[in-house]
């Protein structure tokens, strides 16, 4: 199932979408999960929750859960949740928090990393970011003041930061593709006035925009869960599960 690389003394099976594993010799087989990235609005979606361990399979067939990265806003409303990934009943993961709205209430909203606030007027300054799943990913990181001061996404290694154009969370490397790849940064935060800069988390998290400075939002970064940018919001990232285990 999926497709199937060699790295040394193992073999890779890497899944960009939903089918099956195919167990033909029963042991252990290493692996990582991560669900999509949130969607932005103002502020920055969340990464896909990133899992990493080993399994223990038996023979037979394993159904493969990849889940799609949530749609960003397109605007400065609240995005969509990512999509879960999962190997069969044993192993979940959540879907990134949607960046959170310009207007009221403003919140990000919980994932595998939470989403940021949106932040603005209207009475969502100082909303809080969406809270990420334990041993998953971070939370989202918080509005500042008015003018669109929104937070970053959270990272599987780090939260987002607050108030301002917001930083996406750092996401994590992982070297079981036979490479070292950072994947699960989340989004970066938008802003309406504020000096824009390339505020995605390392790991596939997209540029937050800004309106004032002509500057323009980024989608997460495909197969790597990281979340969408916000402002003009954008699509989280689409996502991956990957296996590896010694064959010779």
């Amino acid at each position: 199932g999926g497709t199937v690389t060699t790295s040394g003394n193992y073999k890779i099976h890497t899944f960009n979408s939903s089918s099956n594993l195919v167990v033909t010799g029963a042991g252990d087989m290493e692996y990582l999960v991560i669900a999509g990235g949130g969607g932005g609005g103002n502020g920055g979606g969340g990464a896909g929750g990133y899992v990493t361990g080993t399994i223990t399979m038996t023979t037979g067939t394993k159904t493969i859960t990849v889940g799609a990265g949530g749609s960003g806003s397109g605007s400065r409303y609240t995005g969509s949740q990512g999509g879960a990934s999962s190997i069969g009943s044993d192993v979940t993961t959540v879907g990134g928090g949607a960046g959170g709205s310009y207007y009221s209430p403003g919140i990000g909203y919980a994932g595998g990393s939470g989403g940021g606030a949106g932040g603005g007027y209207f009475g969502a300054t100082g909303a809080s970011g969406g809270s990420g799943t334990t041993g998953q990913g971070n939370n989202g990181g918080s509005s500042g003041g008015v003018n669109g001061m929104s937070g970053g996404g959270g990272g599987k290694s780090s939260a987002g930061t607050s108030s301002g154009f917001g930083q996406g969370g750092s996401g994590l490397a992982s070297s079981i593709s036979g490479s070292s790849v950072t994947r699960g940064g989340g989004g970066g935060a938008g802003s309406v006035t504020a000096t824009p800069q390339n505020n995605g988390g390392s790991g596939g998290g997209g540029r937050g925009g800004s309106d004032y400075y002509g500057v323009a939002s980024a989608a997460g970064t495909a197969n790597t869960g990281g979340g969408g940018g916000g402002n003009a919001g954008k699509n989280g990232g689409s996502r991956v599960v990957i296996f590896r285990y010694i064959y010779q």
